[in-house]
């Protein structure tokens, strides 16, 4: 795993989604337990997007260049919009809309569900990972799923950071909206410069 990959999936997994909002909201509302487990079932919602992406990129990867830069395109424009919703999007780190009381299989289910259906895990393994495959490895599926394997690791270690900070930090977040915003800001800029460089990428 290059520096690169490692940047750049930790941009991707600190950008605002449904399982940041939920994990936070878990720590929260529910304490220190409630927000890792809602980082564990977070990550397991990432393996739906693994397997199904590493399979196809292994045929990409393999295929013309047309075909990669139509993917990249893709990501472009996702990751441009994305930072533009995020920006205007007021309600992008809401915790108010926590549930309570849940036991910890309903929270890991509810946390998979969440990231199974979130297409920024999709577009991050179409259009991502090719990146950082050489076209002429010998084994490129295998790269793959090791690249997603590092991803999941990080992704529980960056989701559990927000729940251990939203169980501890409660008051900061409820009654300081002004670093909500300063916060959901900066993610809108790290999409913005994602898509930048992006569009730079050569296969």
């Amino acid at each position: 795993m290059t520096l690169q990959f490692f940047l750049t999936a930790l941009v991707i997994v600190l950008l605002p989604g449904p399982g940041v909002v939920y994990t936070l909201a878990l720590g929260l509302q529910g304490g220190l337990r409630a927000g890792l487990t809602a980082a564990f079932g977070c990550m397991l919602g990432i393996l739906p997007h693994m397997a199904a992406g590493s399979l196809g990129l292994a045929a990409l990867l393999a295929a013309s260049a047309l075909l990669f830069h139509a993917v990249q395109i893709a990501g472009v424009i996702y990751l441009l919009v994305m930072a533009w919703r995020t920006w205007h999007d007021k309600e992008a780190l809401s915790v108010q809309s926590a549930e309570t009381g849940l036991g910890p299989v309903r929270i890991v289910l509810t946390a998979i569900g969440l990231n199974l259906f979130n297409p920024k895990l999709s577009l991050f393994f179409l259009a991502f990972l090719p990146q950082f495959v050489d076209s002429a490895e010998a084994r490129p599926l295998l790269h793959l799923l090791l690249l997603g394997g590092a991803f999941m690791g990080l992704t529980f270690i960056v989701f559990a950071a927000y729940g251990t900070f939203a169980a501890t930090a409660r008051d900061l977040l409820t009654r300081r909206p002004g670093f909500l915003i300063w916060l959901r800001r900066s993610f809108a800029v790290a999409f913005a410069l994602m898509g930048v460089r992006l569009a730079f990428a050569t296969r």
